[in-house]
């Protein structure tokens, strides 16, 4: 690859979650609802699009707004969010876009000539008597669409299912005709909500929103957001209409369920809700996952990891990194803290804490505010215990460490390659107004580490990055 990679894979101004990463000729494209920073609810802008060069997920560029939230009819108020949407090439080479809105339970869908658009609206998903899904007596409200299209038929996976509310079921999927509209199979359950997963194999893991659907091999693999919120589980079929049986968690947006250096049940990140999915880009497979920012629900930014499958076609757990799992980072250069993986205290904490804000104990990741959105991005609220995480660095002769920090704070950065381990050195921290730059000399163990900073001290830090010296 020609760039580095890193989490979040778009710029610290953008806010794409719920990605749908998609291989259309040579370059990746990711489609995802658009979040703002300092929203108040979710998805509050229009569909935007992001790609890259399938060999090069380090170079991404802005394809643009896709499709408006005014460009749906029954949306000309602007009362309706854009709920996560999927594409899928049609029949006719055209490239079809489904959403749902926030306060509608049924599926548009917006057409396009090309992946990135721009789209123009096509209709509502309904049954040959013209009545719309979801609106049909017996339906369940449709929710965050995932499609699949096989021949001349479309797949189209559907639902939410919430603790406490018998009336959804499940995870639904219907059958389109080749027009990509006109349901020729009545939506069947193929994962269990909570309230139903009892005796499925579902228990613990059951489904909760974020459908996706892909094909690898001979094995579909159903994606969702199970009832854990944080976590991206998978069911395996040989039908895409039936016959799912659980088989794990992909990733989880706070690394819960990774044991390898830490307590499987340790939360290192402050996490919510997850959405995504997987593609196969170049060579390798890839998750597509979101996390949150600035200590709210409603400002999350993409991320991706590299995925590993193992003979029998299960994927191990990926975890939460800085790199990707591409390949570790220089170990040179200026990195900014915005792309820390792990943010915690010595009080352990799974979802974002907070009321309306996050509470002032602690940190967050967030950014300025510059004409055009587009302020660099920092750690805020560092106080005494706080840590940022950054997973992993290909360390080699480095002596030096440069921080870059502000605030009423005094104390010290301590520096480790572990999370719980020794602190291999410290840098002092003191009272600045602006961005202030400190250096100290800091021998680092060659090799591919992990990198974490925990201020030692009193009052409140801002951390914007670090530059590693050889």
């Amino acid at each position: 690859m020609n760039k580095q990679v890193i989490n979040p894979y778009l710029p610290n101004w953008e806010y794409v979650p719920d990605g749908e990463p998609y291989v259309f000729g040579d370059r990746v494209y990711v489609y995802g609802s658009h979040d703002f920073f300092g929203g108040d609810v979710y998805c509050m802008g229009d569909y935007v699009c992001w790609s890259a060069p399938k060999n090069d997920l380090g170079d991404w560029r802005y394809e643009g707004v896709i499709y408006r939230k005014d460009q749906d009819p029954h949306n000309t108020d602007l009362q309706g969010n854009l709920y996560a949407p999927d594409v899928a090439v049609g029949p006719d080479g055209r490239y079809y876009l489904y959403y749902v809105l926030s306060n509608w339970g049924v599926v548009s869908v917006a057409a396009a000539d090309q992946p990135a658009g721009p789209y123009e609206f096509y209709g509502y998903v309904h049954y040959p008597d013209g009545t719309r899904l979801g609106e049909k007596e017996g339906d369940e409200p449709q929710f965050d669409p995932g499609v699949l299209r096989e021949g001349e038929k479309t797949y189209l996976y559907t639902g939410f299912c919430g603790y406490g509310d018998l009336s959804r079921h499940g995870a639904m999927v219907t059958v389109l005709e080749k027009d990509m509209l006109t349901v020729s199979e009545a939506p069947r359950f193929v994962a269990p909500g909570v309230m139903y997963c009892e005796g499925t194999g579902f228990e613990g893991h059951a489904f909760f929103e974020a459908p996706s659907i892909r094909k690898r091999g001979d094995l579909y693999y159903f994606i969702y957001s199970s009832i854990q919120f944080h976590e991206l589980c998978y069911a395996v079929s040989k039908e895409p209409t039936g016959g799912f049986e659980y088989k794990g968690v992909i990733i989880s947006s706070c690394d819960k369920g990774i044991d390898s250096y830490k307590p499987a049940d340790r939360p290192m990140y402050y996490t919510a809700n997850n959405h995504g999915s997987m593609e196969k880009i170049g060579e390798d497979w890839y998750i597509f996952y979101h996390r949150h920012t600035n200590g709210t629900n409603y400002s999350r930014q993409g991320c991706l990891e590299k995925l590993t499958f193992n003979e029998d076609g299960t994927i191990r757990q990926a975890e939460m990194t800085s790199c990707g799992s591409v390949r570790p980072l220089r170990g040179e250069g200026y990195y900014p803290a915005y792309i820390a993986c792990h943010l915690f205290t010595d009080t352990e904490v799974t979802y974002v804490p907070w009321s309306g804000w996050m509470d002032d104990r602690f940190p967050k990741i967030t950014q300025e505010i510059e004409e055009g959105g587009k302020g660099i991005g920092y750690i805020a609220n560092m106080r005494n215990s706080a840590t940022a995480g950054f997973r992993y660095f290909d360390c080699r002769g480095v002596r030096k460490i440069k921080i870059r920090t502000k605030g009423y704070a005094n104390g010290k950065m301590e520096i480790r390659t572990a999370w719980d381990g020794e602190a291999i050195g410290s840098v002092p921290i003191g009272y600045a107004n602006v961005w202030h730059d400190t250096e100290a000399e800091i021998a680092f163990p060659d090799g591919i580490q992990s990198l974490y900073f925990t201020f030692a001290g009193q009052g409140h830090l801002q951390f914007a990055g670090f530059e590693l010296i050889r």
